[in-house]
């Protein structure tokens, strides 16, 4: 039955990022199908906290752990923080990532390398500390999230789109390789998301480029709107899917 191929009772999960918006709407989701989460945070541990709170509602086991994933040590310390809270993490949730939106000749480098080490360095640094633990018990689930931005990428978002794409390439390079052991490495792209995030200053863009940005349904999606395929693509019934981008978009990709 589906229902019980999507029944996630005695996995462990850490979502990065998962103390609001996306991350915490996964978060949610995958706790409400009995998975017990880890929740992520990089500075606001209140909100971490009010979280977690949430997630133990539906009985499942939580905490919260603070990392900077644009650090150095980014991968060493999740890793080392989320083993001493779980033991062992069979699902990760990639969410969490740096925007600096701004006109592409204006870009510094700092800001530069602070998108390049959060969204793309980070996330196969961390692979590498939770991968080989999956393959191992013969049973995993690795989530990238990524953008629509992939394909349509926003003109004061050049570095942003440009580490969104590198990671989905890096999925399809991966997934290959651990396809035979029980592992699943997918990336998951949102379009236009209701969440702070969208409320944050972007510089203006030409008419032309607006237009072909529109949502074809008219409407911004939901945190839920992510967290339904995450959970799917998180628990055995999406076992058949791997190495694969998939867009909840709002047809935005089209």
């Amino acid at each position: 039955m589906l229902k019980n191929l999507l029944n996630l009772s005695g996995k462990n999960a850490l979502v990065t990022g998962s103390s609001q918006g996306i991350g915490q709407g996964i978060a949610l989701g995958l706790a409400e199908f009995g998975a017990n989460v880890l929740v992520h945070y990089r500075s606001d541990a209140d909100e971490a906290k009010s979280v977690s709170e949430a997630i133990a509602k539906f009985g499942v086991k939580t905490s919260a752990i603070g990392v900077d994933l644009a650090s150095d040590n980014a991968a060493d310390d999740l890793f080392d923080q989320a083993t001493k809270q779980f033991g062992s993490i069979d699902i990760l949730v990639l969410n969490a990532s740096v925007q600096k939106p701004k006109q592409w000749a204006e870009t510094t480098p700092q800001e530069f390398e602070e998108q390049v080490m959060a969204n793309w360095k980070s996330t196969l640094f961390i692979m590498q500390k939770f991968l080989p633990g999956m393959t191992e018990r013969g049973w995993g689930r690795i989530l990238t999230l990524g953008s629509v931005q992939e394909l349509k990428p926003h003109p004061a978002m050049v570095v942003y789109a440009g580490t969104k794409a590198a990671v989905a390439n890096t999925v399809r390079n991966l997934a290959i390789q651990v396809a035979d052991q029980g592992v699943t490495i997918n990336n998951l792209s949102p379009g236009i998301i209701d969440t702070p995030r969208t409320d944050e200053p972007t510089p203006p863009i030409p008419d032309r480029i607006s237009q072909r940005m529109s949502v074809p349904v008219g409407y911004d999606g939901q945190p839920e709107d992510i967290a339904g395929m995450a959970v799917l693509l998180c628990s055995d019934a999406g076992r058949y899917v791997t190495g694969q981008t998939i867009f909840v978009d709002g047809g935005m990709s089209l």
